[in-house]
């Protein structure tokens, strides 16, 4: 399964109204395929210009390695040497942290990811996850 262009949008819009309702600072929204390269992206009007660079890293990370957000905060608690190797071999592209969304298919496989940024983390995840529900997909953050 992969994620067509138009599912990615899906994601989006309905992340960012979700943003609109919960009264979140603007967000910054990206989809990536599993191979971790950008299907789309969109930045709200006010989000600061860098947010690109913060919701891909949420993401890549999350594509790069199979795991979420979430649980890449947690290791990098646990073994912060293992996220510095890391983020090094992925030339700092990492950003281990809530709002990595991953996305799996009905199998388990890992289709791609969402990565989101404004707001706090935890806002974000609440977001995104709002998002990749209302696409009829599965997300893990």
């Amino acid at each position: 399964m992969t994620i067509s262009l138009r599912k990615a949008r899906t994601i989006i819009r309905k992340t960012l109204e979700k943003g609109h309702e919960m009264e979140l600072k603007p967000l910054s929204v990206v989809v990536l395929d599993a191979g971790g390269h950008v299907i789309a992206f969109e930045r709200e009007d006010g989000a600061a210009p860098g947010r690109f660079a913060i919701a891909h890293g949420k993401a890549y990370g999350s594509v790069m390695l199979g795991i979420a957000g979430t649980a890449q905060m947690q290791r990098a608690k646990a073994q912060a040497y293992f996220m510095a190797a890391v983020n090094g071999a992925y030339g700092g592209q990492v950003v281990p942290v809530p709002g990595g969304i991953l996305l799996r298919d009905r199998k388990g496989a890992v289709i791609g990811a969402v990565g989101v940024t404004g707001d706090t983390s935890d806002n974000d995840v609440v977001a995104g996850m709002t998002g990749v529900e209302g696409a009829g997909l599965t997300g893990e953050a």
